[in-house]
């Protein structure tokens, strides 16, 4: 090399890796940590029961978990509030139940209602055709009392004075008899969307029994106030716990409930289901606790566009079944209590003795004391419904056995790690949730590099509508080590729109590159 030509390689002993690949990467800080959320253990349901729900999830290749807290939901609506589970005496659960499914749009979540529903809504037509005789008599009688009420009275109003006090008195007994006329209004097992009010009437009108089957969520719409602006969950925290519902208002007339029943089962978009904590009252006056989540992972991307479609034996098992049990408890004017067999009995003890432990103030269950103080009775609801769909033609003549109760806890499990993360993301920064969706993205595209414009076109618009949504979501990321944005081009003198800004990711999300 000569003496006045440059020496390339000087000084390059002393280049760091950073010289060379630009910074270091430091290790990432986990974002608010999310294990594994269990899958619905379709194994604990009874054989008929358990093998509809497999099936309808695979035909239509959805999450197990929604047509499975279906499938407790409609138990709970044949059951129709007839029957309830005492434990040692010590108190009472009736057999309803509250459930909410959070899946994302394009999830066929009509489709799994509709195959899970369609018995009861038979049920139902069943009931309407076997009733009319009766509720036709009765419309005949009451128009017959009410015609010779009128004619009594105009012939009081008419009479003779010796004669008046007689026929007075005669037009006041059949006036009264009249106005004691009531006649029946068509069956109805299953309603949709119902105002608080509306609700109430049907409850009266029902013997006090309704169920809310719904692949939205519209309802929590209406109890937060969509049509009076105000929160209404009067009705829906009563008709969970069965507390006596008096309801009386100018222009209309006193309903009265003394056992009210509701039982839901919806299905509801993640972001419904993160925004329930934010009606007014709902966690205080214990809405948000009686209900039991479930947050699936959604299939769509990974389905199996040819499915094993849904057997008609296993159908039609299901629907004589849960047909049967709906019109048989309907005819029931009593409620039926259920006990527990010695062993059941012994493990919900066994049960409400880790849900103690583990409710103290540094327990597992203490960021939800309120919804996992209700744990133990919903399991008692559980195993009452499992028990119910295991006999469906005698379960009020024979205790609760120990295979139920036992099923009934790994659902109350299954329930548990749930509802701890669905009350985490009511809790969190919303920006946790979105920096959870953009490393996801990342994660399984294995992106090295990304502009800004090109992550927002990559993301749903559902949950990043303009550009700058995605701000909150990549700074946390970028204060956690999961990205860094790449210092921007020199600006030239054309002119023109800046580039969207560039990051680079952490290599662990590129592991191999």
């Amino acid at each position: 090399m000569s003496a006045h030509e440059p020496d390339l390689w000087a000084g390059f002993e002393e280049m760091t890796a950073e010289d060379v690949a630009g910074p270091v990467w430091d290790e990432p800080v986990p974002l608010n940590p999310r294990g594994e959320l269990p899958v619905f253990p379709v194994d604990a349901l009874p054989g008929w029961l358990g093998a509809m729900t497999a099936e309808v999830a695979e035909e239509t290749q959805t999450p197990v978990d929604l047509a499975g807290c279906l499938a407790l939901a409609v138990i709970g609506t044949a059951a129709g509030g007839h029957l309830t589970v005492t434990v040692r005496g010590q108190w009472s659960e009736p057999v309803n139940l509250y459930t909410a499914v959070a899946l994302p749009p394009g999830n066929r979540k009509s489709a799994v209602f509709g195959l899970m529903t369609k018995p009861l809504l038979a049920a139902e037509k069943a009931l309407i055709e076997l009733t009319a005789p009766q509720r036709a008599e009765a419309a005949a009688s009451a128009r017959i009392a009410k015609a010779a009420a009128e004619k009594a009275e105009k012939l009081a109003a008419n009479a003779e004075a010796e004669k008046l006090a007689e026929l007075t008195a005669q037009a006041i007994s059949l006036s009264e008899a009249a106005e004691k006329s009531v006649v029946p209004v068509e069956p109805q097992l299953v309603a949709d969307d119902v105002t608080a009010e509306s609700l109430t009437t049907l409850l009266a009108q029902q013997d006090g029994r309704i169920s809310i089957l719904s692949p939205e969520g519209e309802i929590f719409e209406i109890i937060a106030g969509r049509y009076s602006g105000v929160p209404n969950m009067g009705i829906f925290l009563k008709g969970h716990a069965g507390d006596m519902a008096r309801v009386n208002r100018q222009a209309r007339d006193a309903q009265y409930i003394e056992n009210p029943a509701i039982t839901m089962g919806l299905a509801v978009q993640p972001d419904v289901l993160d925004a329930i904590g934010e009606i007014k009252g709902a966690d205080g006056r214990g809405l948000l606790a009686r209900f039991l989540y479930s947050k699936p992972k959604s299939l769509v991307g990974y389905r199996n566009l040819t499915p094993q479609l849904l057997s008609p034996d296993t159908a039609d098992t299901y629907t004589q079944k849960l047909g049967r049990l709906a019109l048989t408890l309907a005819g029931w004017t009593e409620s039926a209590e259920l006990t527990l067999t010695p062993e059941a009995d012994a493990v919900l003890l066994a049960y409400q003795r880790v849900t103690e432990s583990r409710l103290r103030k540094d327990g597992p269950l203490a960021p939800i004391v309120n919804w996992a103080s209700k744990r133990d009775g919903a399991v008692a609801r559980i195993a009452g419904l499992l028990h119910l769909a295991a006999h469906p033609d005698d379960a009020w003549t024979k205790p609760i056995a120990v295979d139920s109760m036992a099923a009934a806890t790994r659902l109350g499990d299954y329930f548990t790690a749930h509802a701890l993360d669905v009350f985490n993301a009511m809790k969190a920064d919303p920006a946790q949730e979105a920096a959870h969706t953009v490393l996801t993205h990342l994660t399984e595209t294995r992106t090295a590099t990304f502009t800004k414009r090109d992550l927002f076109r990559a993301m749903p618009r559902s949950e990043f509508p303009a550009m700058g949504d995605l701000d909150p979501a990549l700074n946390l990321l970028e204060d956690h080590g999961w990205v860094r944005q790449q210092p921007p081009p020199p600006r030239t003198t054309r002119g023109g729109r800046p580039p969207s800004p560039r990051y680079e990711t952490h290599p662990r999300l590129t592991p191999g590159a």
